[in-house]
């Protein structure tokens, strides 16, 4: 959650108007809540640290926590799935089934971002969004600085329902943050994919799958191929393979990497947004896929 303080103003000038209201701003929506703070770092309109950090102010001020929405894609879809329903006729036979309907996350840092796929890895969705409640309760309602959580105490981690493998990937997250290898939101816009992996697979307990659905779902980048999502081996199988009838799909049915490769040197630069058609092929199929965040 991000929280925005604005200075005292009418009601009829606040946007929202009114405690609780929500507004939108571009894509993302607000819930503002109106009460007299002293609170606030004043080099910086976003707050994200532990209320201890914040600098006294003499003046109210309303806040508006940031709701965790969806937005589109910066990239031209519908030019995305013409030319992959131009170069591959089978996707674009899928194309033509299912609209292009992808949503982004709203974007936190990429310490944050890892900071929540760290927690959520080999854990049922309501299991890691129960302890990422704790953690964040625990610095005050917000995602903790990477200082804060390197201060922070075993024992206090670990009452969140961390693992002593969790905890360590968590460390060294925050501290790979400190000395630059993970970058900034602003930094991170400016960087290849190729080095977004390279520098982020650095961190304890984040593999190459993690980093390319950060690259997709957060970041929004139109270009990437993630071989060993069963998804994707899936649907892509699915959608190209002659599969018999007769048989129920497993394992031995999955695409390989190298299949995946060799075709989909026809869908860039949008293989991303193939990727997200071989995931809808498997919903087509009857299971809806779960798609990260």
């Amino acid at each position: 959650m991000k929280i925005f303080l604005c200075p005292e103003l009418p009601w009829n000038q606040r946007p929202g108007h009114q405690p609780g209201a929500i507004f939108a701003s571009g894509t993302a929506q607000y819930r503002s809540l109106h009460r007299p703070i002293l609170a606030f770092r004043p080099h910086s309109t976003i707050c994200n640290r532990s209320r201890h950090l914040y600098r006294l102010l003499p003046v109210p001020y309303t806040l508006y926590f940031m709701i965790d929405g969806r937005r589109a894609v910066r990239y031209d879809a519908a030019l995305a799935c013409r030319q992959l329903a131009e170069s591959d006729p089978k996707l674009g036979h899928l194309i033509q089934r299912v609209p292009f309907t992808m949503k982004l996350k709203s974007q936190h840092s990429p310490f944050e971002a890892l900071l929540e796929s760290i927690i959520y890895q080999q854990l049922h969705g309501k299991a890691a969004a129960a302890i990422l409640k704790r953690l964040l309760t625990a610095f005050g309602e917000l995602h903790p600085a990477p200082e804060h959580l390197l201060q922070a105490p075993d024992d206090m981690l670990r009452a969140c329902g961390l693992s002593a493998a969790k905890t360590k990937a968590l460390r060294d997250l925050a501290a790979k943050t400190i000395d630059g290898t993970v970058p900034t939101l602003t930094r991170i816009r400016r960087l290849p994919d190729q080095e977004i992996v390279e520098r982020l697979t650095e961190v304890r307990g984040i593999g190459v799958w993690t980093v390319q659905m950060l690259l997709i779902f957060r970041l929004g980048r139109p270009d990437v191929l993630p071989v060993t999502d069963y998804g994707v081996r899936k649907g892509f199988a699915l959608t190209f393979a002659r599969l018999p009838k007769s048989k129920p799909f497993d394992a031995s049915m999955l695409a390989t990497a190298s299949q995946i490769l060799r075709r989909g040197e026809k869908w860039r630069p949008w293989r991303s947004v193939a990727s997200w058609y071989l995931w809808r092929a498997c919903d087509l199929a009857g299971k809806a896929m779960v798609l990260p965040d």
